[in-house]
């Protein structure tokens, strides 16, 4: 990572906090991390907002010892902003920040209160030292008249009356006794005669290009850009490994503990064992050279609403068929609620993306980098084929796509590994040999 976006703050201006306690999210490579507080205190001062992007190690907000009035910081600045381009947005009210602009110097008990009672802090004078507010400031603040006051009219009307700056006096209500409705603010901010625009006028909608999106696309951008990908293709006969696969679901068909075994289980217990005899396709790029590992952290791609996520399971070339079976559907769970952590996202040495469920015989997966080798899986479905006495017999065929870094290893040694693979999915008991 070198930039970041803080998505929500948990805490306010103010507010007191404790050591361990949560503060804020911030949006990572794929994933929203909770950062806790360091220690206790009260948060004085909120230097990046909610929704801002900025660099790794930029200060975010200022957490005050009790007692303590530190000096107020300027605001980070969000990546890709200038200067003269910073304009001044509307803060919650009883932040440090008046809704005009500057910055207001005032107790924690006092940003709270004024909090609590929606009153801005830049409206209040303060009696304190420097004209410090205190709390004793906000109890005696009496607000100025509000405009919208002595109309008749409902409370939707003046709400929207107000959000849109519309003149109560010029609305002549069409409620009983002449009383504003929410309709006649509607209507005073559609001139007559505007009429709806016909669905085939509409503009398309626009969708920010950003968050786990963005970050997606950088990278395979960048795995494209830096690496030279090729991709192999082999077809084979898993009509065996569809047996073994039934077999073992019946075999454990009563433990609640272990769930049904599945084809990309098998696919992944038999190439964490075939990854361990061919380990330059278990390797990474990096500046000091060609990293071959001696464990398999088997990376498995997990489909979002949003976006794909890819947690890994560690030593997977270690496990039995049904102990994998059981961590990938607890990492799988975990991405599709957003409980990954970072140690499940990264070490990954080989990566398996499974499409069989989408109906996809054959693609080309692209690297996740700085990993030299992922494997693709399409649908197994039945076909007709010769059988060694040249009969037409059904047999249940699945096409495996490899995609190698060819700057790590040539072609003949990725194909020798898929053909490997391959020949254990036809024939399961090789991959115990």
């Amino acid at each position: 990572m070198k930039e970041g976006k803080l998505s929500r703050w948990l805490k306010s201006e103010g507010d007191s906090v404790n050591a361990g306690e949560a503060i804020f999210e911030v949006e990572t490579d794929k994933i929203t991390n909770t950062v806790e507080a360091a220690v206790d205190g009260t948060l004085f001062q909120i230097l990046v907002q909610a929704g801002e992007t900025v660099p790794v190690k930029t200060v975010v907000g200022i957490i005050a010892a009790k007692g303590e009035t530190p000096e107020a910081k300027e605001t980070s600045r969000p990546i890709g902003e200038k200067a003269a381009d910073k304009q001044p947005e509307p803060q919650a009210s009883g932040s440090a920040k008046s809704e005009t602009g500057g910055f207001v110097l005032a107790s924690p008990i006092a940003r709270r209160l004024a909090r609590e009672k929606g009153i801005d802090l830049g409206d209040v004078s303060g009696t304190g030292p420097n004209g410090r507010v205190t709390e004793k400031d906000i109890l005696s603040y009496t607000p100025p008249p509000d405009a919208y006051d002595g109309f008749n009219a409902a409370p939707q009307a003046i709400a929207l009356a107000r959000k849109s700056g519309i003149d109560l006096s010029e609305i002549t209500g069409s409620g009983e006794g002449g009383k504003i409705l929410k309709v006649d603010i509607l209507r005073a901010m559609q001139p007559a005669g505007t009429q709806e625009k016909p669905k085939e006028d509409a503009k398309p909608e626009i969708i920010p290009f950003s968050g786990m999106r963005k970050i997606i696309a950088d990278n395979m951008m960048a795995s494209l850009q830096n690496s030279a990908q090729l991709t192999v293709f082999v077809e084979c006969d898993v009509t065996a490994m569809t047996a073994l696969r039934d077999k073992v679901r019946a075999k454990y068909a009563k433990r609640e503990d272990i769930p049904r075994v599945s084809y990309n289980d098998i696919i992944s217990l038999a190439v964490s064992r075939t990854l361990v005899k061919f380990p330059y396709m278990n390797s990474w790029l990096t500046d000091q050279g060609i990293v071959r590992h001696r464990q398999v952290n088997l990376g498995i791609a997990v489909a979002l609403d949003n976006g794909l996520v890819v947690p890994h399971i560690k030593n997977a070339e270690k496990k039995s068929l049904t102990e994998l079976a059981v961590e990938i559907r607890e990492v799988a769970g975990k991405a599709r609620k957003g409980g990954l952590t970072m140690d499940e996202l990264q070490g990954g040495t080989f990566t398996i993306t499974n499409v069989s469920m989408l109906g996809v015989d054959g693609f080309t997966p692209i690297i996740n980098p700085p990993e030299t080798g992922i494997l693709g899986v399409g649908r197994a479905v039945e076909r007709p084929a010769v059988d060694a006495d040249g009969k037409i017999v059904a047999r249940t065929m699945m096409t495996l796509s490899l995609t190698f870094d060819h700057r790590v290893t040539d072609g003949a040694p990725a194909m020798t590994f898929l053909r490997a693979l391959a020949d254990c999915l036809e024939d399961p008991a090789m991959i115990l040999v």
